[in-house]
């Protein structure tokens, strides 16, 4: 297979994993005989710096002729983003409209945690139990982040208005998506929503519910979010299987799943639109560890084991590299942010180190 990747690297830690990932894709290339043409391009809050926008004209048309994307992490320090213009940070000026441009409306957060790593959970190994496998998934491009915005001032007070709107449309499209990975997965599908105050719930319950009836052999479970959040704490398998949010909610919970896993430099993501997705680590850009070889690329090259599944239907390279990542931890090997739960000093990786773990391992 030859395929065509666009690489944004990224602000702060999003160069040095996304080093690890290539290693990880040019091992993969190698072993299973695929060809893939790597082209970067600037893309974040470096990139409003030296480029004078967070997503030039030239990395939309990369973006475009590419098969995918991989994308790093982005963002500077409190600091640097000061001096950038509101609309021209990477989350208003670069993130949301290349999710807008490629309509990559579904998003992917695998939430792993087995037995054999429940140490890594600040949850007890009771909770944990037989291990948490929740896939988290996203609706990515409607709600109260892509609704009209305003901010003013009226009878001498500010005031500031975001809209959330969803269309039936929109909502049939990652009900399809949440439904029919339960149904390939053979496991239940649990809908996270609002319903009981907010109108665009009591839509999204009510087409949920109805194409429940149409995916008859998916069971089913229907939760409000603030119960979720909860739960998600205090007995996290109950969710063992496909959980569907919709945007803001999503937003939430993801990054809450993570901490059950103890680190959010576990949890990969991958985002997908009809005709084309981009993959990245649901991780910030951690600024303040940029540079320094500790960071924790298993998101960055999750998110690559994702692209080579969800982008390129390449399912056995995909559970190679998985499988890769999964061996490394639970030989007792792990990254900085994960040391205290490492009996072994000697077990604790560089950036670099593990990188170089994944591909010895995928080289026998």
């Amino acid at each position: 297979m030859k395929k065509t990747l666009a690489v944004l690297e990224g602000d702060g830690i999003g160069p040095e994993i996304m080093r690890e990932g290539i290693k990880a894709l040019r091992t993969i290339e190698k072993k299973f005989d695929h060809e893939f043409v790597l082209e970067y391009a600037p893309f974040g809050a470096a990139s409003y710096f030296d480029e004078g926008s967070p997503f030039p004209d030239e990395t939309k048309a990369l973006c475009d002729r590419a098969d995918a994307i991989i994308k790093g992490p982005v963002g500077l320090s409190i600091e640097e983003t000061k001096k950038i213009p509101q609309e021209s940070r990477p989350e208003l000026g670069a993130i949301l409209p290349l999710r807008k441009r490629f309509n990559t409306y579904a998003n992917y957060r695998p939430v792993r945690l087995p037995k054999s790593l429940a140490s890594f959970s600040p949850l007890r190994d009771s909770v944990v139990g037989e291990g948490i496998d929740i896939l988290m998934i996203r609706e990515l491009v409607g709600g109260i982040y892509f609704g009209e915005k305003e901010e003013g001032t009226a009878t001498g007070m500010k005031y500031a208005r975001d809209d959330c709107i969803y269309t039936e449309e929109q909502v049939r499209a990652i009900g399809m998506v949440a439904f029919d990975e339960a149904r390939r997965l053979g496991v239940k599908m649990t809908h996270v929503h609002k319903s009981n105050v907010l109108a665009t719930s009591r839509l999204w319950d009510a087409i949920i519910e109805d194409m429940a009836r149409e995916y008859d052999d998916v069971e089913y479970v229907s939760i409000i979010v603030d119960n979720a959040a909860f739960q998600l704490v205090r007995d996290p398998t109950q969710f063992n299987g496909v959980m569907l949010l919709e945007n803001m909610q999503g937003d939430i919970l993801t990054d809450q799943a993570g901490g059950l896993l103890g680190s959010l430099g576990l949890m990969p993501s991958a985002c997908m639109g009809p005709e084309k997705g981009y993959v990245e680590p649901a991780h910030g850009s951690a600024p303040d560890i940029a540079g320094q070889n500790i960071a924790n690329p298993y998101s960055m090259i999750g998110s690559i084991a994702f692209l080579l599944d969800k982008c390129l239907g390449l399912k056995e390279e995909s559970d190679a590299l998985w499988n890769a990542m999964f061996d490394i931890l639970e030989r007792g090997y792990a990254t900085s942010e994960l040391a205290s739960e490492i009996t072994d000093p000697k077990n604790v990786l560089s950036t670099s180190d593990f990188g170089d773990m994944v591909v010895d391992i995928l080289s026998h």
